[in-house]
């Protein structure tokens, strides 16, 4: 990702930081959002609340509230997960190699605080090719009021 933003941390350094200044969010996030944002990991797929979500929205980050993607963006890729195109905001995201599991992919992390939220893979639609496979455990839905 290519921005003028100066936190250079670490997604473990930005979610530390996060935990340790935000005392009980285990707690809030319940065990599968902390297991997701915290620990890297995933949920099953076809299991999450917001993977059928149709409604106009934003999807924020579970762990800081911080807006991450817009409804407009969503699609059904098939994968088991919430699919989009882009984050809502070239600063939303941070993107870095993930080499665990044995394989190499591209790890999705909330700017803001480091929390984790999936991967990037380069067979999305549109110009950009790009879709963001992001736990439904590591999102908060706030849909849009009417009119």
């Amino acid at each position: 990702m290519d921005d003028d933003r100066t936190d250079t941390r670490s997604p473990e350094e930005k979610r530390a930081a996060h935990t340790d200044s935000h005392p009980g969010l285990a707690d809030r996030l319940g065990p599968m959002a902390l297991y997701c944002t915290q620990e890297a990991g995933t949920e099953r797929a076809f299991t999450g609340s917001l993977l059928d979500e149709k409604r106009d929205g934003t999807y924020r980050c579970a762990a800081c509230g911080e807006a991450l993607f817009d409804s407009d963006d969503k699609y059904d890729s098939g994968s088991g997960w919430p699919s989009f195109t882009t984050p809502s905001g070239a600063a939303a995201v941070d993107v870095r190699t993930d080499s665990s599991l044995g394989m190499i992919r591209t790890e999705t992390t909330c700017a803001s605080c480091g929390a984790h939220l999936g991967h990037v893979f380069p067979d999305g639609p549109g110009a950009a090719g790009e879709r963001y496979c992001i736990n439904s455990a590591c999102l908060v839905f706030d849909e849009r009021p009417d009119g």
